[in-house]
């Protein structure tokens, strides 16, 4: 009988979690930053009927990257248990730390126990209250959850655009301010990206009581003017 041949566990470590890189690296990037009024996420997407931006709950917004079908599916099985939640106990209950961490552990069973793993990285946004402070969430391919305090940028060449994101961030600015800087961030120096390339969203109280608002082209343009 014919031995089957031996692989250090470190070695497929490394081996999916470069695998899984390289695939994120493939996709466009989308930032995620707090404002004067909430928080907006931004992402360059072309595409107005593949989304990348989502709504959870009434507070919580989904934000995804690489691949359109593994972060989708995740998407859809965050609006289940939130519904679920949200119903059997209290909308209250239902919060973007918890929805992270179920994420994460999903994640990290893949990562550890399937042949290949999710080449997704996701943003979970929730909107601060009276109960609850402002927070991003950002759950990388492995299960890793970080939380990144007033802005997060996913996916592409993240350390590039968050290099030049950082040196424009203020944390007092406007809507108009954040998404120029967005979008100047994603774009880099040898392009411009307009309201046709990009999608946006906010969670902000003014929106109403479920706070998410896709922003449409004609308001991207405005703002971006």
């Amino acid at each position: 009988m014919s031995m089957p041949y031996y692989v250090a566990p470190e070695q497929v470590m490394k081996d999916r979690a470069e695998y899984a890189q390289k695939g994120i690296a493939r996709g466009r990037s989308l930032i995620a930053t707090t404002y004067n009024a909430g928080i907006v996420l931004v992402a360059e997407n072309p595409s107005k009927t593949l989304h990348k931006i989502s709504e959870i709950y009434d507070r919580i917004a989904f934000a995804g990257v690489g691949k359109f079908n593994e972060y989708d599916q995740l998407r859809v099985a965050g609006v289940r248990h939130a519904d679920l939640k949200g119903f059997q106990f209290s909308r209250a209950d239902v919060d973007a730390r918890s929805l992270a961490n179920l994420y994460a552990q999903y994640l990290g069973n893949v990562f550890t126990h399937e042949m290949k793993p999710l080449e997704v990285e996701i943003l979970v946004a929730e909107l601060g209250s009276s109960q609850r402070p402002t927070q991003l969430f950002h759950v990388a391919y492995e299960g890793t959850i970080t939380d990144e305090g007033e802005w997060a940028v996913l996916g592409g060449d993240a350390d590039t655009i968050r290099q030049n994101f950082e040196g424009r961030f203020a944390s007092s600015w406007d809507l108009a301010q954040a998404v120029k800087a967005c979008a100047a961030a994603l774009s880099g120096p040898e392009r411009s990206l307009g309201a046709l390339d990009l999608e946006a969203a906010t969670l902000s109280d003014g929106n109403g009581r479920r706070t998410f608002e896709r922003l449409d082209d004609t308001r991207l343009a405005s703002l971006l003017a």
